[in-house]
């Protein structure tokens, strides 16, 4: 194991080993008690200098500069970084140095986490410091953390950017890139704003099982896993829907979940094979009235997060302000591609998809071709948010069919730079429908589409009973996170995303 360690690491736990000969544990067990934040410090202390005497911080040591008889360090806690100033006569204020001359100054390390005591004073620079009157070891760390160098105000200007071992060792990018947690206090930010918004509204969060029986409420390929105590096999969700608007045929006339869902799918920018989705339904209202709730609920996340309906995303500037643009999917793909597909059959939309020069399979019906005609040459010119509205029957098996359009369905989907965001139907009721569709379903599956949806009798049973009309919505959280934090990679709003595992050959392998 030893001739596998660095040697940093090697020097590490040697020092280890001389605290411990010291009589010194590097991982205390009992508490260390804190009355104060490097935020607090920061932002409080000049008003009220008094209260800032007797203080109590605890953080790891990001850099020390060494004076002699003195030092500076810098340490981070949750909120950020301050200044320390550590004295060798003032933590040692008797005849035995050790604590500074051999604790602080040889056997501490940039990356260990110590609790401190004393007063806060401004330097003669100008900085807000914390003078130490006692420091604490509360745990050694033994791997040396990357070096980011950062300006006179704490902002890095060389942070590790390698994508391999950030998002692999999500632990050190937060240490060492604090304006990646700022991208995570977003998220939970944004969740909170929209959950407070759907408690106002009356609404009841619930949980619906992730181990399901049969894959429903989306098309997607499901990963599959064995129950042994019952020999079957089960699936993680795709999507919570069907579970849902059980619900609402049970009374509930409002309801919501925070999802995490799972499709067995490829991995990009946008798509991570786990990922988080939020989905509510509510009874006696319809697709209209979904699209002026989720408009609204949208502009005060951006409200609640930054103060104001317009979000920066790359070099563009998102406006979340009410009311969004609607358009029909037959309007948009006549706009971006000049063919009126209404009312076009199989055959012909393939001849439309070959001379725009789109990729199809013979597994594919006609709303998978017009799912691929929409993707291709509509989807990414919308920037600003807008409404897709109106799709074709056969893209929505879910879906209530429209009132006034034939062939059409009560769905939206909303856009944003140039992505779906949320997906929303006048759910269909009618369970004599609702078979129809899923029998379609069945058929497409026969040809070869290990995507489309399994028939779910249970959840028809539960239609025959009567679900009253409804309006639902599926919203992705992480690309609304992405959009919120102007990010462009799905990785960088998952604490940990899915990453092929790392090749580790152990010594006896290596030598056999």
């Amino acid at each position: 194991m030893s001739s596998q360690l660095s040697e940093q690491e090697v020097l590490r736990r040697q020092k280890l080993s001389e605290l411990t000969a010291l009589g010194i544990n590097a991982y205390p067990a009992e508490e260390f008690k804190t009355n104060a934040t490097a935020l607090d410090i920061k932002e409080n202390y000049e008003r009220d200098k008094l209260n800032y005497k007797d203080i109590s911080i605890a953080g790891r040591i990001m850099s020390v500069r060494d004076m002699g008889k003195a030092s500076f360090a810098v340490i981070q806690d949750a909120t950020g970084r301050v200044q320390l100033y550590v004295r060798k006569d003032d933590i040692c204020p008797g005849e035995d140095k050790t604590l500074y001359d051999v604790i602080w100054k040889k056997l501490i390390d940039i990356g260990d986490i110590i609790g401190v005591e004393g007063y806060v004073f401004t330097t003669k620079t100008g900085e807000i410091s914390l003078h130490v009157t006692s420091l604490k070891i509360l745990s050694k760390s033994l791997k040396p953390l990357p070096i980011v160098k950062t300006d006179e105000d704490g902002k890095s200007f060389d942070e590790v950017s390698d994508p391999e071992f950030r998002f692999r060792q999500r632990y050190v990018d937060l240490i060492i890139n604090p304006q990646v947690r700022d991208t995570f206090k977003k998220r939970t930010q944004l969740v909170n704003s929209i959950r407070q918004s759907l408690n106002n509204a009356g609404m009841l969060e619930v949980e619906t099982p992730i181990l399901q029986s049969i894959p429903g409420g989306a098309t997607a390929r499901p990963f599959i896993t064995h129950h042994n105590a019952l020999n079957m096999p089960l699936y993680l969700r795709i999507a919570n829907e069907l579970y849902l608007k059980r619900l609402i045929v049970g009374g509930f006339e409002g309801v919501f979940e925070f999802a995490k869902d799972f499709r067995n799918e490829g991995m990009d920018r946008t798509h991570n094979p786990e990922f988080t989705i939020l989905e509510f339904y509510v009874a006696y209202k319809d697709y209209n009235w979904m699209m002026s709730f989720t408009e609204k609920l949208l502009e005060k996340v951006a409200m609640d997060l930054y103060g104001r309906s317009e979000v920066t995303v790359g070099d563009k500037q998102i406006d979340f302000k009410v009311p969004f643009k609607r358009v029909t999917m037959y309007e948009a793909i006549k706009e971006f591609t000049g063919f009126e597909i209404g009312g076009m059959s199989e055959a012909e939309l393939r001849d439309v998809c070959k001379k725009l020069n789109i990729h199809t399979e013979t597994s594919m019906g006609k709303g998978k071709l017009i799912d691929e005609i929409f993707s291709e040459k509509c989807e990414g010119n919308y920037i600003q948010p807008t409404f897709i509205t109106d799709y074709p029957v056969e893209m929505s098996p879910l879906t209530k069919k429209h009132r006034s359009a034939e062939g059409l369905v009560e769905r939206f989907e909303l856009m944003v730079n140039g992505k779906e965001i949320a997906n929303a139907y006048s759910e269909l009721n009618d369970p004599i429908d609702q078979r129809e569709r899923f029998e379609e379903q069945v058929r497409l599956m026969e040809r070869g589409d290990d995507e489309a949806m399994f028939i779910d009798h249970d959840f028809l049973r539960a239609l025959e009973y009567g679900m009253p009309p409804t309006a639902g919505i599926g919203i992705g959280i992480d690309r609304l996170t992405m959009l919120f934090t102007n990010n462009v990679n799905i990785q960088e709003v998952l604490f940990f995303p899915q990453m092929r595992p790392e090749v580790q050959v152990n010594e006896e392998q290596a030598h056999s």
